[in-house]
């Protein structure tokens, strides 16, 4: 299904100069409801954003593990809880509902709260959350290790293909860490009845008309044959898989929201033209300007 496109502008009314994407168009391979600040970010700087959503995510099949580590973690068993994505703090979010409390009541005052990026922290603090850690340089689990002070009983939810660094880390720094599923990472659509329910990013905007482009991997194939799509977004090593796997990106840059996404770009033989010095909506911003207008 495609949505007609809203056009190549912003309507911010900025001069051209000011808008270094003016006419543009860009793919985003994340779901609609996970795009809203990167589209609103994209069109402010002229661009068109296209999305093509590849990855989704389900409950962890696993609920009960998942349960008794959040029950635990209310009872005051950890000294930090580390997360590692902002789609972790969905589940957390969801768990809490699910016993009546909210965020803030899940996780109790005296356990201290690591998160490895800004959209991670973000909405842990919007949750009502004081975030005691946060990498300053790289928003990685390597970053999070170069600051990471050892020690404590640790909780770490997160997702089913997540890499053991973070966790043998952790424990190489002398934590006690407690590893649990949080949710399964699969190809957009996940099922509806496993679905796991994300707020959108622009919730409190009210209503809001599309501003983006909707296409399928087909359509998107055959633009960036064209010429029409001058940037692909990858905005996680799980998306870059997925681009490898159906979009053929000859002409076309790839834009990395951080290291770990770049890596894993280059082991299946992707070039990537930029990455994001921060991730977050206007870092990548920045990146895709640096892709398409290289000096």
């Amino acid at each position: 299904m495609t949505e007609p496109s809203r056009g190549s502008g912003s309507g911010s009314g900025k001069p051209p100069a000011a808008m270094p994407l003016g006419g543009v168009r860009v793919l985003v391979t994340r779901s609609p409801e996970r795009s809203g600040a990167l589209v609103a970010a994209l069109r402010e700087a002229g661009a068109t954003p296209v999305l093509l959503p590849l990855i989704d995510f389900e409950r962890a099949p696993d609920q009960h593990a998942l349960d008794v580590a959040c029950d635990a973690l209310a009872a005051g068993a950890f000294d930090w809880l580390v997360v590692s994505s902002a789609t972790t703090v969905h589940v957390l979010m969801e768990k809490a509902a699910e016993r009546g409390l909210g965020l803030a009541q899940l996780v109790p005052p005296g356990t201290r709260i690591a998160a490895v990026g800004p959209a991670t922290r973000r909405l842990l603090e919007v949750g009502g959350l004081d975030v005691a850690l946060t990498p300053d340089g790289e928003q990685s689990a390597a970053g999070m290790l170069m600051v990471w002070p050892g020690g404590g009983r640790i909780l770490l939810p997160q997702a089913d293909i997540a890499a053991g660094t973070l966790a043998a880390g952790l424990a190489a720094a002398g934590s006690d860490v407690t590893a649990v599923t949080a949710y399964r990472t699969v190809d957009y659509p996940a099922a509806a009845e496993r679905r796991l329910a994300v707020q959108p990013e622009d919730d409190d905007a009210g209503p809001q008309p599309p501003s983006y482009s909707l296409v399928t991997p087909e359509t998107a194939a055959l633009e960036i044959a064209e010429g029409r799509i001058a940037a692909v977004v990858a905005a996680s090593p799980s998306a870059v898989r997925r681009i490898a796997a159906l979009v053929p990106l000859a002409g076309c840059r790839l834009v990395a929201i951080g290291r770990s996404t770049a890596d894993q770009a280059a082991a299946l033989g992707l070039e990537v033209a930029a990455v994001a010095a921060e991730p977050t909506p206007e870092g990548l911003v920045a990146a895709v300007a640096k892709a398409v207008n290289p000096p």
